[in-house]
């Protein structure tokens, strides 16, 4: 789908989003119609092989009430409700995503939390210019930009992370060579997931201009499929 499309030029869901969104995730992450399809939890467990639960945990477990969160990009399913309902009320979270039905579907979520806020805003140049965050999550976005965006968000969460914080990033991971599952994926990331691939090849560390700056803690889940990176400043 290109720019001169007439659904990019007439719906306001289409405004100021991104080319490569529009281009490459069209279909799943900025028509309305297949985002009410998709964001549910029996999709994200099925695209997730049944391990969207243990994966929403690692990153759940790092948030402890009060805390001041920033979650970098809207995820189907029900994960930023847990997310802010862990944080509470003595506590703040933001939501930020790019694309206008997704920042609809996340204030539904987070409707009648007073501590939540869901703000229009792209993940490689937002700045909180408020009190610092402890923890900054990037919940499966890295892997559905492209590799200028890439570093681009990393270096953006990393450049705000205080001193006392830490930075999650949950995402794919190149699995064990006789994994089956990365058989699939490779079919799927040629069709659907162009960008995915690069973190296959590329340590999430990599995209950090000063990653010796910063602790690097990597677990990887399901034969390597999946990884969580916690980052902290040395």
């Amino acid at each position: 789908m290109t720019r001169n499309h007439p659904k990019l030029t007439e719906n306001p869901y289409y405004e100021g989003v991104p080319d490569y969104m529009t281009e490459v995730y069209d279909w799943a992450y900025v028509d309305p119609d297949w985002v009410k399809f998709l964001d549910r939890n029996i999709v994200v467990t099925t695209l997730l092989f049944g391990n969207d639960q243990r994966l929403m945990k690692s990153y759940l477990a790092e948030i402890e009430p009060g805390m001041r969160v920033w979650q970098v990009a809207h995820v189907y399913g029900d994960l930023v409700a847990r997310a802010a309902e862990k944080v509470g009320p003595a506590g703040v979270f933001h939501l930020t995503d790019v694309t206008p039905i997704q920042v609809e579907h996340g204030s539904k979520k987070l409707a009648g939390k007073h501590w939540s806020r869901v703000i229009r805003a792209d993940a490689a140049n937002w700045y909180n210019d408020d009190t610092p965050y402890d923890l900054i999550c990037s919940f499966f976005l890295l892997h559905e930009v492209p590799e200028d965006r890439k570093e681009q968000i990393v270096n953006n969460i990393l450049d705000q992370l205080p001193a006392h914080g830490k930075a999650v990033f949950v995402d794919y991971h190149r699995p064990h060579p006789l994994h089956p599952v990365g058989w699939i994926l490779r079919g799927v990331n040629a069709w659907l997931e162009p960008f995915a691939k690069a973190l296959w090849d590329r340590e999430i560390s990599s995209y950090a201009h000063d990653a010796d700056r910063f602790e690097w803690k990597k677990q990887t889940f399901f034969g390597g499929v999946y990884q969580r990176v916690i980052v902290t400043r040395k």
